[in-house]
């Protein structure tokens, strides 16, 4: 009659673990392993989904030359609107824009904030806030049919934001022209 179930009966050479201390150590072992891999499955299902740079290219690979914008001006438009951040939120006077690409609340999804939203792309805002990026996709493609790249490039290169890329571009070029006006 065979003995007890054991989780790990032999050790090199084929011995035997009959004593309690090493089938204990096999069953902590097997505990360690299993807790670890709970701990990493739940760390990853919670964490906010800041992207990098070569995370967005490969998501965005079905933008690839749609409306003919390129990959690389996907993934630098992607950083101008929300640093790669899919769970970005960003209040406006009247608004809110959402996700990855900062999908507004007054056209193009629905919230509670805006419940009057033409709401186009006919979806809750807050799937733009998740790490699945098939909806907003799908939504990013109808504003390029409907409005084209401009409704990303228009607020990142006109922006009055003081604390944007942008704004201290203008400024310094303005700078310059004023300089080089006083000196010529």
């Amino acid at each position: 009659m065979p003995g007890p179930l054991r989780l790990f009966p032999q050790i090199k050479g084929g011995e035997q673990c009959g004593d309690p201390i090493s089938e204990s150590w096999g069953v902590t072992k097997m505990m360690s392993f299993v807790s670890l891999l709970l701990v990493g499955i739940l760390f990853h299902a919670t964490q906010a989904e800041q992207l990098t740079k070569c995370e967005v290219f490969r998501e965005l690979k079905d933008l690839k030359g749609y409306g003919g914008v390129s990959l690389p001006e996907w993934v630098c438009t992607t950083f101008h609107t929300s640093g790669y951040d899919t769970q970005a939120i960003v209040q406006n006077n009247d608004s809110t824009e959402y996700g990855l690409f900062q999908i507004n609340n007054k056209i193009w999804c629905k919230d509670d904030q805006n419940p009057h939203s033409s709401n186009i792309c006919n979806i809750s805002c807050d799937k733009f806030l998740d790490d699945d990026l098939t909806d907003d996709i799908m939504c990013v493609k109808k504003i390029l049919d409907k409005v084209g790249i401009n409704y990303w490039r228009v607020p990142i290169l006109f922006s009055t934001s003081p604390s944007s890329p942008s704004s201290e571009i203008f400024s310094s070029i303005t700078i310059a022209l004023f300089l080089y006006l006083l000196v010529f």
